[in-house]
């Protein structure tokens, strides 16, 4: 084992109660070679770091007695084991595409740097107009949890764009964009970066910022981009949505974002709620009573049953559903994204939910704005 060990996998745990598997890479602390193992036990992630010597010991001794197989990745190669019941080991190897970085170095630190798809020493201009980054590409420290939610945005904008349209131009409306920065990114990242033929609205009621995020895309040339003032609710200047986008729209806004989709048979929805506090003024059940009257719990219990119906009324209105981390905690208590894909299978019918809702005496405003469009069609 060398600093040109990439990592080893120990898996397939006999005792996975105790110990499911362990992670272990070479990390350089204080210009000194060590092994950092990474060990997970149930919830929790343990980290030592040892000696070549120490770490080798740590191998012989789990490996066939607690694991059954064992991943090594160096330059250039990849050595699978698999210990058999009765302690026989077979190693495969495979051929793999050198993973050093450009100098031809393996990165060894400790933290190794992140890396995001608008990285850090690009220049981009709306980045900075909006006080992200200065002219170096340098980000501001003290937008750089702003910086870090832009890049976990476009990450799930990387991992949708298969399911959009590829053989037109491609709509997509952000409603509730607010001073747009992630409809900025969506675009650059999209259009300039990506070369998708896309065309974006940014929907807001903030007269003075619509009127400001169109005097810089008009500055940076993004003709296919443009902001609109406007109210979610009564929107309607498009016939046909391919992707709708709310971020921190406050309460029944979201709730009218997400129903447009459904009426225009949106591919792609993100969300990310706010301010749900229709459910807190509505819910109550005898059984959950003694936690209910905590005003506190009873604000967080209702934000997250109001986004658990939104997303199961998108799953019964043809969408394939994931509630997803949208950025840490400690950064936003706002940080559940509701990512729903179209799959065209509508009509499910959920009796569970219904139920729960009965149960909570909750009349969500989504259930109804979805029951009046099926009622017109």
């Amino acid at each position: 084992m060398s600093e040109q060990l990439g990592q080893v996998i120990l898996s397939n745990s006999k005792e996975k109660e105790k110990i499911s598997k362990v992670k272990i890479r070479p990390v350089m602390l204080k210009n000194r070679l060590f092994f950092q193992c990474t060990s997970y036990v149930g919830t929790k992630v343990l980290h030592e770091n040892h000696t070549k010597e120490g770490a080798i010991r740590y191998i012989l001794e789990y490996f066939g007695q607690t694991f059954k197989q064992i991943e090594m990745t160096m330059p250039g190669m990849q050595i699978t084991g698999l210990a058999s019941k009765r302690g026989n080991i077979m190693l495969k190897k495979k051929k793999l595409v050198q993973y050093e970085n450009q100098a031809g170095i393996t990165d060894l630190s400790h933290n190794r740097k992140k890396k995001y798809l608008i990285e850090e020493g690009t220049y981009v201009p709306f980045m900075e107009d909006l006080g992200v980054m200065n002219k170096d590409g340098k980000i501001i420290r003290a937008k750089y949890d702003k910086y870090k939610q832009i890049n976990r945005f476009l990450e799930f904008i990387e991992d949708i764009v298969p399911r959009l349209p590829a053989d037109r131009r491609v709509q997509i409306i952000d409603f509730g964009c607010g001073k747009s920065y992630l409809t900025f990114a969506m675009y650059y990242y999209l259009k300039i970066v990506r070369k998708y033929d896309v065309c974006i609205v940014g929907l807001d009621l903030k007269e003075d910022v619509i009127e400001h995020c169109n005097q810089l895309k008009d500055q940076y040339g993004y003709d296919q981009l443009s902001f609109v003032c406007g109210d979610i609710s009564t929107y309607n200047e498009v016939n046909q949505v391919d992707m709708v986008v709310t971020l921190h729209a406050c309460d029944t806004a979201t709730d009218y974002a997400l129903a447009k989709a459904v009426k225009w048979n949106a591919s792609v929805i993100l969300s990310v709620p706010c301010c749900q506090h229709e459910l807190n003024g509505q819910i109550q059940n005898d059984l959950l009573s003694p936690v209910l009257k905590y005003g506190l719990l009873k604000e967080r219990m209702s934000a997250l049953i109001t986004d658990g119906i939104r997303a199961n009324l998108l799953e019964q209105n043809g969408y394939e559903v994931q509630v997803l981390e949208f950025i840490d905690m400690q950064h936003t208590p706002k940080n559940i994204l509701i990512r729903a894909v179209r799959t065209g299978q509508t009509d499910r019918k959920d009796e569970k939910t219904q139920h729960m809702i009965s149960e909570l005496h909750a009349k969500p405003m989504l259930e109804e704005l979805l029951r009046d469009h099926r009622q017109k069609e």
